[in-house]
């Protein structure tokens, strides 16, 4: 199979990209690198992939397409996947692997069989360890045990740090930077260089091309996470490919990634629904951040306007948080021990939150609760994941209200009561196949599609009750959803 794959017919002039677009907005896919996409798409469906049983669980795959211009003019695309298929790292006709085999293989091969030595050791200590736990026997398995844990590990990490001096990454200026140098002085993540983006990238200098626009799809079975649908394009990871491939483009006519949270919003925002003397209760607009973000850019928020309105203010201000993308009702304490009070009650779960959310596609049921533990995805901040084992309980229960048709698309109304406080939660509860397989409307992080720039997430926090901290009165505010 050749690397590269003429488009037929030919692209026309028009049709080809004047920049390259940003990889890490998946709303930014352009039509070329859609119709490469969909090529290989078919490719995957037929009889040539049938042996990498991509449909098995666990086996779904991220792949690529890197639409190009050859020396001669002519207008192609490249493929690539992440990490390895079938055990290999390079299959004919693909990108392949951004390290140097040679060097990689000096270090990988031993390395290996130093991790599997150590591993059997481990076995053989544990199958020596006696019946009772505490006797000495047991104490001194236990313990060499975890110095075998420990030195494992001190070893693994130096492993690791040689396998990555063999990545190198050019730019379309020729400018060569290694993995750990574009990472410093931080480490680079496990699997960095190795995501299908900087594979092509690297495949199309090295023959020569001129990148014009990438697209990355999943195929197979879903993520073992839940976040990953066969046939949908997602944004190139942050954490993993943002340091490689802001190198990588440099020299290309690009466009930078995305920054949300930087729209404009009115001075006037977020508006007061219930004010006394301790606290405040206003409505967050979707698009304003509840408190700074890392970048210099991103520092307007709620804490920030509602600090200039409340300059005698004491403590911080805002006592729970809600979503960029989410609106609704945000409470806020005007003193430090009004604010201490109100975090017990959420602690406590003594504070009543009800959302209202639109949901893409029909969900099954009238009623129920959601257990799925979320945790951060490292690799894709803000996004978050399921993960059975590290993450965090999180509990949401929920109840239909309507099911409609917008638009001519099937979609469910349904009221959220999270019973625990993780990040994300409702968008990942709502579009997880094991929680209601329908993710919320506008949702750019874990929606079937990527929203209209004008289009927002149709979720909004429409009801807080609680008891006042400070005169035992119960308070309950509602405001209703703007959708």
């Amino acid at each position: 199979m050749p690397m590269l794959s003429p488009f037929e017919p030919a692209p026309t002039p028009a049709e080809r990209p004047s920049r390259f677009p940003t990889p890490f907005d998946r709303k930014a896919v352009h039509p070329l690198a859609q119709r490469a996409a969909a090529a290989l798409m078919e490719q995957l469906a037929s009889p040539y992939a049938l042996a990498w049983r991509l449909d098995d669980p666990g086996n779904g795959k991220m792949f690529g397409v890197l639409v190009v211009a050859a020396p001669d003019g002519t207008l192609g695309y490249l493929r690539g996947f992440s990490g390895m298929i079938n055990g290999q790292w390079e299959i004919e006709g693909w990108a392949p692997p951004t390290f140097d085999r040679a060097a990689r293989d000096v270090v990988w091969i031993p390395g290996e069989t130093e991790m599997l030595a150590y591993a059997a050791q481990r076995s053989d200590l544990l199958a020596s360890m006696p019946q009772d736990s505490t006797s000495a026997e047991a104490r001194r398995i236990t313990a060499a045990m975890r110095t075998l844990d420990d030195t494992r590990t001190a070893r693994s990490r130096m492993l690791m740090a040689q396998i990555q001096e063999c990545y190198h990454f050019a730019n379309a200026r020729g400018e060569v930077r290694a993995l750990r140098e574009i990472f410093a002085p931080a480490e680079p993540p496990a699997g960095a260089g190795d995501c299908a983006a900087p594979k092509l990238l690297a495949a199309a200098y090295r023959l020569g091309f001129t990148p014009l626009a990438l697209a990355e799809f999943w195929w197979g079975a879903p993520s073992a996470t839940g976040d990953k649908r066969a046939g949908v394009f997602y944004a190139a990871c942050r954490g993993k490919c943002l340091p490689i491939l802001t190198h990588m483009l440099e020299g290309l006519p690009a466009d930078p990634p995305p920054l949300f949270g930087a729209a404009a919003i009115p001075a006037q925002e977020p508006a007061a629904v219930y004010e006394d003397e301790h606290l405040v209760v206003v409505s967050k607009p979707s698009g304003l951040l509840t408190v700074p973000g890392r970048s210099a850019s991103l520092q307007d928020c709620a804490v920030s306007r509602l600090r200039a309105r409340y300059p005698d203010a004491t403590g911080p201000l805002v006592v729970h948080r809600l979503d960029m993308d989410t609106s609704g009702l945000l409470l806020v304490a005007k003193e430090l021990e009004v604010a201490k009070a109100l975090q017990r009650l959420f602690s406590l779960r003594e504070i009543d939150k009800h959302y209202v959310a639109l949901l893409d596609g029909h969900v099954t049921g009238e009623h129920g609760h959601i257990t799925l533990p979320l945790r951060p995805d490292i690799d894709d901040r803000p996004r978050n994941i399921h993960d059975p084992v590290h993450g965090k309980p999180a509990h949401t229960e929920w109840q239909v209200l309507s099911r409609e048709m917008v638009q001519g698309q099937p979609c469910t109304r349904v009221r959220f009561a999270p019973h625990t406080g993780r990040s994300h939660q409702l968008r990942v509860h709502a579009a997880h196949p094991e929680g209601l397989d329908a993710p919320i409307v506008g949702d750019r992080l874990y929606g079937r599609t990527p929203p209209d720039d004008d289009a927002r997430l149709l979720l909004h926090a429409e009801r807080l009750a609680f008891r006042h901290p400070v005169t035992g009165a119960p308070v309950v505010v509602k405001q209703p959803a703007p959708f």
